[in-house]
């Protein structure tokens, strides 16, 4: 009876909903917000901006997926400073005239899907968007994030650099537009490809870079 039952599309599908949960192990999302402020607890979600990374089964290589990406801003009832506006460069008009926030979302959701989540000082991020959904009595995302600036940290590069642009000048990494989350999103990608000879000689899996990265964060600066 049992071997029927395993051998069944029910059982199928049965299995499929606890492989539902699991981290997507070769598609990874790095993303950049844009908000009114850097307060977490108080600031508004103004723009979000991602792109895919496709990474090899073996760890060996990762490379971004130009065709995976999202962009959307949402739309606000009231638009930021001019100090605010001079540097995310999202006019009043581009805000006024923005997608609804709900909407924008849940599509985000749907988009990033399973995948694992990466950003440079990622716990803003995180913050941002999860305050973003609970503000428009959405569920919150599930998803894993990992903060690629201790694992920046750990690889040896060089130790007195700290914020994006110090790495991003370090590698020669051209930002379009720096403070767009578009174009900081794809140079931060850029980064964890110049930073992976360094890390998959490290890690060879997703959990093991998280724990490099947990790791990471009790080094002294």
């Amino acid at each position: 009876m049992l071997a029927n039952l395993k051998d069944s599309p029910l059982f199928d599908g049965i299995r499929s909903l606890f492989k539902a949960g699991k981290p997507e192990p070769c598609r990874w999302i790095v993303l950049d917000v844009e908000t009114s402020g850097l307060n977490p607890h108080s600031d508004r979600l103004l723009a979000i901006a991602a792109v895919a990374l496709e990474v090899s089964p073996d760890f060996s290589r990762v490379s971004i997926v130009i065709g995976d990406s999202y962009e959307a801003v949402l739309k606000q009832d009231l638009p930021t400073s001019k100090d605010n506006i001079l540097i995310h460069h999202i006019g009043a008009k581009a805000q006024s005239e923005g997608r609804p926030p709900a909407e924008v979302l849940e599509e985000f959701r749907g988009w990033v899907g399973n995948c694992p989540l990466l950003g440079f000082h990622a716990a803003f991020d995180e913050a941002m968007i999860n305050r973003a959904y609970s503000l428009f009595n959405l569920r919150p995302l599930q998803n894993e994030w990992l903060d690629i600036e201790p694992l920046a940290k750990i690889t040896g590069v060089n130790p007195r650099l700290r914020a994006l642009d110090d790495w991003l000048g370090h590698f020669g990494i051209e930002c379009a537009v720096r403070h767009q989350a578009a174009a900081d999103t794809f140079a931060t990608a850029e980064l964890l490809m110049r930073l992976w000879p360094y890390l998959k000689k490290e890690a060879n899996s997703w959990a093991s870079l998280r724990g490099i990265a947990r790791q990471a964060n009790w080094i002294p600066r």
